[in-house]
């Protein structure tokens, strides 16, 4: 590192946009991927680096990786790979509960390596979900250590885990802006990390074995918390109870005329599932279609409360299903949860303005938030990442509806493999792109990409499904921001911030100042998403361990695993954030799990790390 950097204009217009960043991530004014698109165009305009290279990000390593990681983990997921996983899982652990949590956390940790970290938990969320409902094992004392051990898990090689496939990329930054004499940093390769994240996923199904239970004890208040489809469990979580009736509405009854969303609104009315007006009927009616005579409405709850609604509105009450007796057939339709992903375009939007019963013939009986439920006017309630959701659907229009991956049904229904004809195709080309990216010396954006080509021609999807199954925000985000940490390189500002941690960190031994710069990070992706905080960590990092004589690659891989391995605080990771709501946790169980657990992976990491670089 060159000595005695000063503070250029170029430098303070860097340190300017790093601050918005930062600033705009966590008060969340403006959308994470439009502040990512808002730097990138910020960097062109001021010259912070050549124009022709501006938009590079967007075919990086990183980003095509990406992509096609996306693309297999969705075709692993369309041919009932997963699916398979939960009577795999039962009959493995043979019932007995600590058994069935290692091996959970095992298996989820292992698939973790190759398939990625936020796909796998919205993918094994159901699973988890019918195992504990198979066995009565309570949901909170396996959703929460499974979501950590996935993150130990990512670890292991570098495409699972967006830092990782990042990281590379960074590297070749770096080594474009080495001082003269400065020995450049070999990438890493696809199982390179293996030494480091073999260590971290032990120790993390290890604490869970011998401290799950304790740090997640199966409190009174909260022991109906698994999924299920018995009526008690929804009765007891959300007061959903009674049964299905139908109402004929009678030509002197005041509900000729209204809206079902009117209706709705009445004094006791009961939960509409169902309507039909002449010869047409569906479940989950819109707010917006009309009740006339002879309209029969199928309802649910207690039968005192619909016989003295019906009453009061003039209704006649059959208790025998005459008209709905088919579409409520628990074959074919049924309540069923679902969590708001932290990906979902759902986010920020209100029920009613979804359309949801118009779009997808569902209805929203109720949400749960932070362990508060709420069951009156769901409908203008706008909705958040973890947000839980009651839903009374066919099964056949649930399975379509949860394609957009805007929610995750975490409750076990009856539904068809949708091309389990094309499993081994889908294993095949996955191995395949495994073998390219271990044994060859291609890229890992052309190994991966070779995969997620081999599955389409293969017919494991189809093209419109690998365009839904790519997270874009997250593909926008990591684009833009990988050339702010260019920036920060080629303009000299992560040097010349490594110069000025130096002043106060001259002198310490290596294990410390790594330290310092792991909990700087961990600090920094709390607040800000993990890609930004490898963006910005990454490149300062390198030019500290060159200020200090240490070894770059060494805490350029600190810096990309500290990213994730922060397990306290749901709302900083976005798997933790999917297991929040179906488990029914609080931020005291996070707090109480997730501290000694980052400590714990700290150590784990700085004492691998430096085994692994050991002179």
């Amino acid at each position: 590192m060159d000595a005695g950097l000063t503070l250029t204009t170029e430098m303070m217009l860097v340190l300017g946009l790093v601050v918005f960043t930062v600033l705009m991530l966590i008060l969340e004014w403006i959308r994470a991927d439009l502040v990512a698109l808002l730097v990138i165009v910020v960097i062109g305009i001021t010259r912070l680096m050549p124009v022709d290279q501006l938009f590079d990000g967007f075919a990086g390593n990183a980003v095509i990786s990406l992509i096609a990681v996306m693309i297999m983990g969705a075709g692993l997921d369309r041919t009932g790979v997963l699916g398979k996983a939960a009577s795999f899982i039962i009959r493995l652990a043979g019932g007995v509960e600590q058994r069935l949590a290692v091996v959970i956390n095992s298996i989820v940790g292992s698939l973790s390596a190759v398939v990625q970290s936020q796909a796998l938990s919205s993918l094994f969320l159901p699973v988890v979900s019918r195992v504990s409902a198979r066995t009565g094992v309570p949901l909170r004392r396996l959703l929460l250590p499974m979501a950590c051990c996935i993150l130990c898990g990512t670890n292991i090689t570098m495409i699972s885990n967006s830092p990782l496939i990042l990281l590379n990329d960074l590297i070749a930054s770096a080594n474009r802006n080495l001082p003269p004499g400065a020995q450049s940093i070999e990438p890493f390769r696809l199982f390179a990390i293996a030494p480091v994240g073999v260590p971290l996923l032990i120790v993390g199904i290890a604490f869970f074995a011998v401290l799950g239970k304790r740090l997640l004890p199966d409190d009174e208040e909260r022991q109906n918390v698994t999924p299920g489809r018995t009526e008690s469990y929804f009765a007891d979580t959300y007061g959903i109870e009674g049964d299905v009736f139908e109402l004929t509405v009678t030509a002197e009854s005041p509900l000729v005329g209204m809206s079902v969303g009117e209706t709705e609104q009445l004094h006791d009315a009961p939960l509409i599932l169902a309507l039909k007006t002449g010869n047409e009927g569906r479940l989950a009616p819109p707010a917006d279609q009309m009740i006339w005579v002879g309209s029969v409405i199928g309802v649910l709850g207690r039968r005192e409360a619909v016989s003295d609604f019906a009453d009061n509105h003039l209704c006649l009450m059959q208790a025998r299903l005459r008209n709905f007796g088919d579409m409520f057939n628990p074959t074919r339709a049924g309540i069923s949860e679902a969590v708001i992903p932290p990906t979902s375009h759902w986010i920020n939007q209100k029920i009613e303005d979804l359309r949801i019963r118009k779009r997808f013939g569902i209805s929203v009986l109720a949400v749960t938030r932070g362990g508060t439920v709420f069951r009156e006017d769901v409908r203008h309630m706008m909705l958040k990442p973890g947000d839980t959701l009651v839903l009374h659907s066919l099964w056949r229009d649930l399975a379509l509806a949860a394609e957009s991956r805007d929610f995750v049904v975490v409750t076990d229904y009856p539904k068809e493999e949708q091309r389990p004809s094309r499993i081994w195709y889908a294993v095949a080309f996955f191995g395949l792109a495994l073998g390219l990216g271990l044994f060859t010396d291609l890229r890992l954006s052309v190994a991966m990409m070779t995969g997620a080509v081999g599955m389409l021609l293969a017919g494991v999807l189809s093209m419109e499904e690998a365009y839904k199954a790519i997270n874009w925000k997250t593909i926008f985000i990591l684009a833009c921001l990988i050339p702010l940490g260019w920036a920060m390189d080629s303009t000299g500002t992560a040097a010349w911030i490594a110069q000025e941690v130096m002043i106060y960190m001259d002198g310490m031994p290596q294990w410390l100042i790594q330290a310092c710069v792991a909990i700087l990070t961990l600090l920094f992706a709390q607040i800000i998403s993990n890609v930004g905080a490898a963006v910005m960590m990454v490149p300062m990092a390198i030019n500290i361990a060159l200020a200090s004589g240490g070894n770059p690659a060494a805490y350029a891989l600190i810096v990309a695993i500290s990213t994730s391995n922060t397990f306290f605080l749901p709302s900083a990771n976005p798997v933790l954030l999917v297991v929040a709501g179906p488990g029914g946790y609080r931020n005291g169980d996070f707090l109480r799990v997730g501290i000694p657990l980052t400590v714990l992976m700290l150590v784990t990491t700085l004492v691998a790390v430096n085994l692994m670089f050991g002179r």
